[in-house]
């Protein structure tokens, strides 16, 4: 009888074990976001011009730029995907809501908001980003036009706020904007905490590289280093993307143009690198290989540096 009692303490315990593993198991699983933003992410040429459309915009009234945040472009970038896919603005709900179709929390916006559960919580919830989030939207019927993007948010008070910092939006500041495009949805994502994970690239470009090296120190996100291309005395071919370089400085120091580099590349320039010809150092802020390209960036770079000039490989 004793071993018969001690057989079934045994079978008890085995299955209590197993529920224990079990409900441990849920538990850690509904801990640990399931959307992670992946290695590999970036942001389109669409979206990079949209981004470089709205600081131009902040720029003709001297508001600063606004860095571009990895984080706040991926949550854009999601929500856009699941307007287009789930489409989850039906009355009810609005631009702002989210589906049930993804591993988010389903949220149906204005209903749902209240002081405890806000959908501008949504940054941190399928990101690092550690602040709130702030968003506007555009849909049209047809695939997007980048041009009606900015023109329709600049033509009504409500998002020209956000863009300018007006009216609600006045006295804060923008340490982050996130940009997101789906076939005929765009959003815009602002946030006033600077993102810790840094800026994204763009879709085509070269990766930053990471260090396999773990013991040694990483530079931090705020201060990426700045790519160098070398150009021989007298070549004519350079290995950074031209034969087009927008350069904005020229006869610097090599820490001074590093300095400049890393200022551009925390706001958002991407492209931003240092090219050295022998002494010759100077900064180049976009590159392309076709002329028409380089000569439409060579007028955006003159809003933010009037001296800037073309230099061709």
């Amino acid at each position: 009888m004793a071993t018969k009692n001690m057989v079934w303490k045994e079978i008890t315990l085995f299955f209590f074990l197993i529920l224990s593993l079990s409900f441990r198991s849920d538990a850690q699983n509904q801990g640990v976001r399931e959307l992670k933003i992946p290695e590999d992410f970036c942001v389109s040429e669409a979206e990079w011009k949209l981004y470089r459309m709205i600081n131009e915009y902040r720029h003709q009234y001297d508001l600063p730029p606004v860095p571009l945040s990895r984080s706040l472009s991926y949550v854009a970038n999601t929500h856009v995907k699941d307007l287009f896919f789930h489409h989850p603005d039906i009355e009810p709900c609005n631009f702002h809501s989210w589906s049930d179709k993804g591993p988010w929390k389903a949220f149906c916006y204005p209903a749902d908001e209240d002081k405890k559960n806000s959908v501008w919580d949504k940054p941190k919830e399928i990101s690092d980003y550690p602040g709130k989030g702030f968003e506007i939207v555009y849909w049209e019927n047809n695939e997007v036009v980048i041009d009606s993007v900015i023109v329709f948010w600049k033509s009504f008070d409500y998002f020209n706020g956000f863009l300018m910092n007006t009216g609600k939006w006045e006295g804060r500041q923008w340490n982050a904007i996130g940009v997101g495009i789906c076939q005929n949805y765009a959003a815009a994502w602002f946030g006033e905490v600077a993102d810790p994970a840094g800026i994204p690239y763009v879709c085509g470009q070269k990766p930053p590289v990471p260090n396999a090296d773990s013991s040694v120190k990483k530079p931090s996100q705020s201060t990426p280093l700045p790519a160098k291309v070398t150009l021989q005395p007298g070549s004519k071919t350079g290995s950074g993307g031209g034969p087009y370089f927008i350069i904005v400085k020229s006869l610097l120091p090599l820490k001074e143009a590093e300095k400049i580099v890393q200022q551009l590349l925390a706001k958002g320039y991407t492209q931003s690198k240092i090219l050295q010809n022998g002494e010759q150092i100077r900064v180049s802020i976009f590159d392309t290989a076709d002329r028409d390209e380089a000569l439409r960036l060579l007028r955006e770079a003159k809003t933010l540096y009037k001296d800037a000039w073309l230099l061709k490989e």
